[in-house]
């Protein structure tokens, strides 16, 4: 008798299956349609749930949820995965000798590290097109892709057989009590089958990727296994998505982010420079430090009606609070420490010598302000009355982060939070966060971005006990759940395992004009670092009690989020935040009286406006101050200068609005009026 099997469905029933069955056949009993719909499966035999091959055989009992391109996080992760293979298999087919080492799914595409044979040149732009043809011609060829189960010896044979020095070293250092397995693309053994070794999965063949869908986008030198002392390989990078329609809208939002990228923007509106002599820091130009004292103006307004109180804080602390605190044993790769010392120096030439004492104490350049901040707390004695206490600073940091991942305002080694610490009460804190959440959303909808709240859950490393960390995971649920936001509008969602090492924390994450987000604001409920600084408070009871410290932030750092709105913005700043919000220019040097009398009337009214009296044709000042991203443009001429009106020029708009001089100083204020003041 056949044994059967019994295979749960999602909608709760269950089919019985012959033994060696796989997902392909429940999907075809189920009917011709999701046969040709399905492309992988979740299945689960018992010991959690994995995605499968369509075509791989159940196991026992199973419960099993089938994928169709409409599950499209799951279908994009097998499509790119398979575009890696089907890239390594066309450079191997055009380039014989090219040894092959991983290629995995990336956020928006897939890459493969390969190294050129020998008697070439390593793989550049050039080599693409004729890299995407290939794989054209492999898709197209509609070939099986079949999974086996080899040995570790079996792995080692065969990539040494080969020449395959990186896959043959992989291989021996897989374990011999787990299953390995590889995926031939083709019929195992025939002509014009290629192997590779994966874990999986994969779909059921080639034929299954659009081959419109792909596109190779740029080559990068890589190092074997990440290291820089190992054999330099060629990273070849492609997006690959599920059709051509998403294919073309994601180079689309390519195009967009180019034209909006914060670096080319800040160049043409002269706000600010980086150079190597400050690595990671930003030189602030006069136009781009009217943005940061503007928005710096607007959070401290935001926080003083939040009943914050400003402190400002040392840069360096001994390295002893640093160690207290857990930082140092937890961070101190990404700190900047200096020895408290006197250099020796040479009166003659000038010249320092930077012998350090053996007895020499050592400081920390502040990478946050969270100790300096309980330090405060600290001072005096503090009872249950005073709590909440919020502490908020405009506070300068730096984190050594490496030169390769610096970028623009964005990544940066020195910056500015918006950062504050909210000292309170056990049972204060569900409160506390909910006030938060209503901040941040005020200060979020003033700047026009919908956001995602989500909660990062304990890593695995971390300080603290599991019931200290259970309390502060559900006092967040329960804040976010009063604040109405623990649902589908606001994106809801849990991330095990990317909290603090100290604390669970609410992340922001914003969705600009181009669809991309960025995690900015966060809250954190922290219990490790009071009990670590000791920091104490005198309860209704008269003892002494460990006060919840809430770390939160709402900009994140000054820098990036000025970053992320040029880019939002496209440049085109709202009025409120751009560095010249108007521009008197006149067409002839008759007119330009009237135009200082525009000029003193607009300063008056708190506009921040230049003129443009040069001798040039209106049409060469209309082009430059555009490039410049100018809100508004007020254009005289003896006509305007005798009617008293002006010709306004707003950026974007074709037509120019004719208005008396005074209705466009009031609609000016107006519009440059922060949005929390009006």
């Amino acid at each position: 008798m056949t044994e059967l099997l019994k295979i749960s469905l999602p909608d709760g029933s269950v089919r019985e299956m012959e033994a060696g069955s796989t997902p392909a056949d429940v999907a075809a009993a189920i009917g011709p349609g999701l046969a040709k719909a399905a492309i992988a499966a979740k299945v689960d035999h018992g010991a959690g749930a994995e995605i499968r091959d369509i075509n791989r055989p159940f196991e026992g009992d199973a419960e099993v949820a089938l994928i169709t391109s409409r599950d499209e996080e799951e279908a994009l992760e097998l499509a790119r995965h398979d575009f890696a293979h089907v890239l390594a298999e066309a450079v191997q087919a055009l380039w014989p000798g090219t040894q092959i080492t991983f290629g995995p799914a990336t956020d928006d595409g897939f890459y493969y590290d390969v190294k050129a044979p020998a008697d070439r040149e390593p793989f550049s732009m050039d080599d693409l097109p004729a890299i995407e043809d290939k794989m054209r011609d492999i898709i197209k060829a509609d070939k099986p892709l079949i999974r086996e189960a080899w040995s570790r010896q079996q792995l080692i044979e065969k990539w040494q057989a080969e020449g395959e020095v990186f896959k043959a070293e992989w291989a021996k250092e897989l374990p011999d009590d787990e299953e390995l397995t590889v995926y031939w693309s083709g019929e195992p053994g025939s002509e014009g089958a290629w192997l590779d070794m994966c874990r999986g999965p994969h779909l059921a063949s080639t034929g299954k990727l659009d081959p419109q869908a792909f596109k190779l986008m740029r080559v990068a030198g890589a190092y074997w296994r990440g290291d820089q002392n190992n054999a330099q390989l060629t990273r070849i990078y492609g997006t690959g998505w599920l059709n051509k329609k998403q294919l073309n809208a994601h180079l689309h939002r390519l195009e967009e982010a180019a034209k909006r990228d914060h670096r080319k923007l800040g160049r043409e509106m002269d706000l600010f420079h980086l150079q190597e002599e400050a690595h990671g820091s930003v030189f602030w130009h006069p136009q781009g430090y009217k943005i940061w004292r503007e928005l710096e103006a607007y959070m401290r307004r935001k926080m003083d009606g939040g009943g914050y109180q400003e402190i400002k804080t040392p840069q360096l602390m001994d390295v002893r609070q640093w160690t207290q605190s857990g930082h140092w044993g937890k961070y101190a790769e990404n700190m900047f420490a200096v020895p408290d010392m006197v250099p020796d120096v040479d009166e003659e030439d000038g010249s320092a010598s930077p012998t350090v004492a053996d007895d020499a104490d050592w400081m920390a350049i502040k990478p946050m302000n969270c100790p300096a901040h309980v330090l405060v707390f600290k001072q005096g004695i503090t009872s249950y009355r005073d709590l909440p206490i919020r502490l908020g600073e405009m506070g300068c940091c730096h984190r050594n982060e490496p030169h390769g991942a610096l970028h623009g305002l964005m990544r940066v080694r020195q910056f500015t939070q918006d950062d504050a610490h909210i000292f309170c009460t056990e049972e204060q804190v569900v409160e506390e966060v909910r006030k938060f959440c209503k901040l941040a959303d005020s200060v979020y909808q003033d700047f026009g971005f919908s956001y995602h709240v989500k909660l990062a859950l304990r890593p695995e490393k971390r300080f603290g006990s599991d019931a200290d960390w259970d309390k502060a995971e559900q006092e967040l649920r329960d804040a976010v759940a009063e604040a109405g936001m623990d649902n589908e509008e606001y994106g809801w969602e849990e991330l095990p395992g990317e909290g603090a090492f100290y604390a669970p924390k609410l992340e922001w994450h914003l969705t600009d004009a181009i669809g991309r987000t960025w995690q900015v604001g966060t809250i954190q409920g922290d219990r490790v670092l009071p009990e670590r600084l000791d920091a104490t408070y005198i309860g209704e009871d008269g003892d002494r009690h460990r006060p919840v410290m809430l770390h939160r932030a709402i900009f994140g750092s000054y820098e990036r989020f000025i970053g992320i709105l040029i880019e939002h913005f496209a440049g085109r700043l709202p009025v409120w935040l751009a560095p010249t919000q108007a521009v008197v220019a006149t067409i002839v040097s008759d007119a330009d009286a009237y135009g200082r009398e525009a000029m003193a009337k607009l300063e008056a009214a708190g506009i921040r406006v230049e003129s443009d009296f040069r001798n040039e044709k209106i049409n060469y000042k209309v082009r430059e101050h555009s490039l410049a991203k100018v809100p508004h443009l007020l254009v005289l001429g003896m006509r305007e200068a005798e009617e008293g009106t002006v010709a306004m020029r707003t950026l974007g708009e074709k037509e120019q609005k004719v208005l008396p001089l005074d209705e466009a100083v009031a609609f000016l204020k107006a519009a440059a009026t922060p949005p929390d003041l009006v």
